[in-house]
């Protein structure tokens, strides 16, 4: 169970970090769908399927190195 809870950590990271770069250079991505959200005045890009993925992929590599 923590290790899902690390990995929703790490694939929101993973999300921000990747929506940010292909959002800032205007593109939706293709299937990745990047949008653009806005959070209490603040502006970020996201990506739904990027974080599920991003999550998957890091409980996965958790799940193995325990």
């Amino acid at each position: 169970m923590i290790a899902l809870i690390k990995a929703l950590l790490l694939g929101t990271l993973l999300t921000l970090a990747g929506a940010g770069i292909f959002g800032s250079a205007g593109t939706s991505a293709g299937f990745l769908d990047v949008h653009h959200i806005m959070i209490a005045d603040h502006g970020a890009y996201w990506s739904w399927p990027l974080f599920i993925v991003g999550t998957g992929l890091a409980w996965a590599i958790l799940w193995m190195m325990r």
